[in-house]
């Protein structure tokens, strides 16, 4: 069993920066990937971001190309989501994920936490 914790969520103007991090604790030697999705109110959820634990190979989503930025930090098991000129449509919950390979499947879950973008 993994445990994820997100934090650092907020309110943000349009064009502002944001650093989400999720700190993974348990059976972390099982993790390959970890990823960052998100889910805004009314739709589905979507992976935006993914890391691989070993080799650092990273994805992204199209919509957050050249704006986010993922990165891992394996001595402290942790993933950090980079979000720089944000926008109004990255309003959503995001979520950390734990599984196996850049997409999937993802198999342990944080609680998510809000990130709003106001115009």
């Amino acid at each position: 069993q993994v445990q994820l914790v997100e934090s650092g969520g907020g309110l943000v103007q349009a064009g502002g920066s944001l650093r989400l991090s999720c700190a993974a604790s348990g059976r972390t030697f099982g993790i390959d990937a970890m990823g960052w999705f998100r889910q805004a109110p009314g739709k589905g959820r979507g992976l935006v971001a993914s890391i691989t634990w070993s080799g650092g190979l990273t994805y992204y989503a199209d919509s957050v190309k050249g704006r986010f930025t993922i990165s891992r930090d394996n001595a402290k098991s942790t993933v950090s989501l980079q979000m720089n000129s944000l926008k109004p449509e990255d309003t959503a919950t995001y979520y950390c994920a734990a599984g196996k390979g850049l997409l999937g499947p993802f198999n342990s879950w944080g609680q998510g936490t809000q990130v709003t973008v106001s115009a």
